[in-house]
Protein backbone atom coordinates (compact mmCIF):
# COMPACT_ATOMS: atom_id res chain seq x y z
CA UNK A 1 0.00 0.00 0.00
CA UNK A 2 1.84 3.57 -1.06
CA UNK A 3 0.00 7.28 -0.98
CA UNK A 4 1.73 10.44 -2.21
CA UNK A 5 1.21 12.92 -0.01
CA UNK A 6 0.67 16.20 -1.03
CA UNK A 7 -1.40 18.47 0.90
CA UNK A 8 -0.81 22.17 1.24
CA UNK A 9 -0.07 23.72 4.74
CA UNK A 10 2.45 24.95 7.65
CA UNK A 11 5.26 22.85 8.49
CA UNK A 12 5.25 23.13 12.10
CA UNK A 13 6.85 20.34 14.43
CA UNK A 14 4.40 17.88 16.10
CA UNK A 15 4.80 15.64 18.80
CA UNK A 16 2.19 12.98 20.42
CA UNK A 17 1.01 13.69 23.91
CA UNK A 18 2.81 11.39 26.15
CA UNK A 19 -0.53 8.92 26.85
CA UNK A 20 -1.16 6.19 24.41
CA UNK A 21 0.85 6.51 20.66
CA UNK A 22 4.61 5.55 20.34
CA UNK A 23 6.35 7.24 17.42
CA UNK A 24 9.76 6.13 16.14
CA UNK A 25 11.92 7.64 13.21
CA UNK A 26 14.90 5.62 11.93
CA UNK A 27 16.83 7.37 9.92
CA UNK A 28 20.55 6.62 8.57
CA UNK A 29 23.77 8.65 6.64
CA UNK A 30 22.64 7.37 2.69
CA UNK A 31 20.70 5.39 0.74
CA UNK A 32 21.31 1.56 0.96
CA UNK A 33 22.33 1.25 4.49
CA UNK A 34 20.03 -0.42 5.65
CA UNK A 35 17.38 1.71 6.90
CA UNK A 36 14.68 -0.19 5.81
CA UNK A 37 15.92 -3.33 6.90
CA UNK A 38 15.94 -1.79 10.11
CA UNK A 39 12.48 -0.69 10.05
CA UNK A 40 11.04 -3.87 8.70
CA UNK A 41 13.28 -5.67 11.81
CA UNK A 42 11.68 -3.78 14.02
CA UNK A 43 7.92 -4.27 13.08
CA UNK A 44 8.48 -8.07 13.07
CA UNK A 45 10.00 -7.91 16.62
CA UNK A 46 7.23 -6.07 18.05
CA UNK A 47 3.78 -7.35 16.10
CA UNK A 48 1.85 -6.40 19.17
CA UNK A 49 2.41 -2.78 18.40
CA UNK A 50 0.42 -3.04 15.11
CA UNK A 51 2.62 -0.78 13.38
CA UNK A 52 1.33 1.52 11.04
CA UNK A 53 4.85 2.54 8.78
CA UNK A 54 5.83 5.27 6.78
CA UNK A 55 8.94 5.23 3.87
CA UNK A 56 10.14 9.30 2.98
CA UNK A 57 11.18 10.02 0.06
CA UNK A 58 11.90 12.90 -2.23
CA UNK A 59 11.63 12.82 -5.78
CA UNK A 60 10.63 9.18 -5.29
CA UNK A 61 10.02 6.90 -8.85
CA UNK A 62 7.98 4.28 -9.80
CA UNK A 63 6.62 1.47 -7.16
CA UNK A 64 8.08 1.52 -3.66
CA UNK A 65 8.04 -2.48 -3.40
CA UNK A 66 10.27 -1.25 0.02
CA UNK A 67 7.35 0.14 1.44
CA UNK A 68 5.42 -3.34 1.31
CA UNK A 69 7.90 -4.90 2.56
CA UNK A 70 6.53 -3.36 5.99
CA UNK A 71 3.32 -5.22 5.19
CA UNK A 72 5.08 -8.04 4.53
CA UNK A 73 7.09 -7.69 8.13
CA UNK A 74 3.48 -7.15 9.85
CA UNK A 75 2.49 -3.69 9.99
CA UNK A 76 -0.52 -2.91 10.08
CA UNK A 77 -0.79 -0.02 7.48
CA UNK A 78 2.07 1.39 5.34
CA UNK A 79 2.74 4.74 3.56
CA UNK A 80 5.14 5.80 0.71
CA UNK A 81 5.01 9.43 1.17
CA UNK A 82 7.09 11.16 -1.76
CA UNK A 83 7.88 14.88 -2.11
CA UNK A 84 10.56 17.10 -4.15
CA UNK A 85 13.17 18.59 -2.45
CA UNK A 86 12.69 21.29 -0.06
CA UNK A 87 8.53 20.84 -0.40
CA UNK A 88 8.00 17.96 2.65
CA UNK A 89 6.21 21.15 4.49
CA UNK A 90 3.85 20.27 2.17
CA UNK A 91 2.95 16.84 3.17
CA UNK A 92 2.84 17.19 7.17
CA UNK A 93 -0.88 17.96 7.41
CA UNK A 94 -1.31 14.12 5.87
CA UNK A 95 1.12 12.62 7.19
CA UNK A 96 0.18 14.13 10.97
CA UNK A 97 -3.37 13.03 9.69
CA UNK A 98 -2.66 9.58 8.92
CA UNK A 99 -0.39 9.56 12.49
CA UNK A 100 -3.49 10.45 14.34
CA UNK A 101 -4.92 6.95 12.84
CA UNK A 102 -2.82 4.81 13.83
CA UNK A 103 -2.38 2.93 16.96
CA UNK A 104 1.56 3.13 17.16
CA UNK A 105 4.11 4.40 14.28
CA UNK A 106 7.37 3.88 12.69
CA UNK A 107 8.82 6.25 9.91
CA UNK A 108 11.65 5.99 7.82
CA UNK A 109 13.68 9.14 7.10
CA UNK A 110 15.74 11.98 8.58
CA UNK A 111 13.77 15.56 7.16
CA UNK A 112 10.90 14.39 9.13
CA UNK A 113 12.65 15.54 12.50
CA UNK A 114 12.29 18.98 10.96
CA UNK A 115 8.47 18.54 11.79
CA UNK A 116 7.94 16.07 14.17
CA UNK A 117 9.54 15.17 17.76
CA UNK A 118 9.67 11.45 18.04
CA UNK A 119 9.60 9.25 21.05
CA UNK A 120 12.73 7.51 19.58
CA UNK A 121 14.95 7.89 17.17
CA UNK A 122 17.56 5.89 15.58
CA UNK A 123 20.61 6.51 13.05
CA UNK A 124 22.07 3.60 11.22
CA UNK A 125 25.59 4.62 9.58
CA UNK A 126 27.58 2.49 7.71
CA UNK A 127 31.32 3.59 7.54
CA UNK A 128 31.90 2.19 4.06
CA UNK A 129 29.24 3.95 2.19
CA UNK A 130 31.35 7.24 1.59
CA UNK A 131 28.17 9.61 1.08
CA UNK A 132 26.82 11.23 4.31
CA UNK A 133 23.80 13.02 3.86
CA UNK A 134 23.38 16.59 5.05
CA UNK A 135 19.76 16.22 6.88
CA UNK A 136 22.31 13.00 8.74
CA UNK A 137 24.68 15.38 9.42
CA UNK A 138 21.86 17.68 10.72
CA UNK A 139 20.23 15.33 12.95
CA UNK A 140 22.64 13.33 14.27
CA UNK A 141 22.99 14.86 17.56
CA UNK A 142 19.12 14.21 17.97
CA UNK A 143 19.68 10.45 17.94
CA UNK A 144 18.89 8.21 20.92
CA UNK A 145 21.17 4.92 19.67
CA UNK A 146 23.07 4.32 17.03
CA UNK A 147 23.16 1.20 14.52
CA UNK A 148 26.72 0.76 13.03
CA UNK A 149 27.85 -1.75 10.69
CA UNK A 150 30.63 -3.49 11.33
CA UNK A 151 33.13 -2.31 8.38
CA UNK A 152 36.90 -3.39 7.71
CA UNK A 153 37.70 0.40 6.72
CA UNK A 154 36.41 3.60 7.39
CA UNK A 155 36.02 5.59 4.08
CA UNK A 156 33.65 9.15 5.61
CA UNK A 157 35.81 12.47 4.56
CA UNK A 158 35.19 15.49 7.03
CA UNK A 159 32.77 13.76 8.84
CA UNK A 160 32.84 14.09 12.55
CA UNK A 161 30.66 11.69 14.99
CA UNK A 162 30.98 13.86 18.24
CA UNK A 163 26.92 14.58 18.26
CA UNK A 164 26.40 11.18 19.41
CA UNK A 165 29.45 10.76 21.57
CA UNK A 166 28.29 8.85 24.40
CA UNK A 167 24.96 7.53 22.70
CA UNK A 168 24.43 3.83 22.65
CA UNK A 169 25.84 1.80 19.78
CA UNK A 170 24.59 -1.66 18.30
CA UNK A 171 27.01 -2.94 15.98
CA UNK A 172 25.15 -5.00 13.47
CA UNK A 173 26.47 -7.66 10.59
CA UNK A 174 23.95 -7.96 7.16
CA UNK A 175 21.75 -9.58 6.56
CA UNK A 176 20.95 -9.39 10.50
CA UNK A 177 19.92 -5.59 10.66
CA UNK A 178 17.84 -5.68 14.11
CA UNK A 179 19.72 -8.07 17.11
CA UNK A 180 18.18 -9.09 20.26
CA UNK A 181 19.60 -5.73 21.92
CA UNK A 182 18.35 -3.84 19.72
CA UNK A 183 14.86 -5.00 20.33
CA UNK A 184 15.56 -5.14 24.04
CA UNK A 185 15.94 -1.42 23.36
CA UNK A 186 13.47 -0.32 21.71
CA UNK A 187 11.22 -2.13 23.85
CA UNK A 188 12.70 -0.42 27.39
CA UNK A 189 12.16 2.92 26.08
CA UNK A 190 9.07 2.33 24.40
CA UNK A 191 7.61 0.59 27.63
CA UNK A 192 5.52 3.81 28.72
CA UNK A 193 3.35 2.98 25.92
CA UNK A 194 0.80 0.26 25.93
CA UNK A 195 0.68 -1.60 22.39
CA UNK A 196 -3.13 -0.03 22.00
CA UNK A 197 -4.27 3.32 21.60
CA UNK A 198 -4.58 6.50 20.00
CA UNK A 199 -2.26 9.36 19.68
CA UNK A 200 -3.02 12.98 20.22
CA UNK A 201 -0.99 15.91 18.78
CA UNK A 202 -0.40 19.15 19.01
CA UNK A 203 1.78 22.15 17.05
CA UNK A 204 4.77 24.40 18.65
CA UNK A 205 7.34 26.46 16.95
Amino acid sequence: MSARASSQGAGKRARATRSYMAIIVIGGHSRSVGKTSVVAGLIAAMPAHNWTAFKITQYGHGICSRSSRFLVAGATRAWWVRTEQGRLAEAMPTILRRLRESENAILESNSLLKFLRPDLYITVLDPATADFKKSAQEFLDRADAVIVHEAAQIVWQGISLKPVAGRLVFYIHPPEYVTPEITQFVKSKLSYFPPMGIGNFENFG
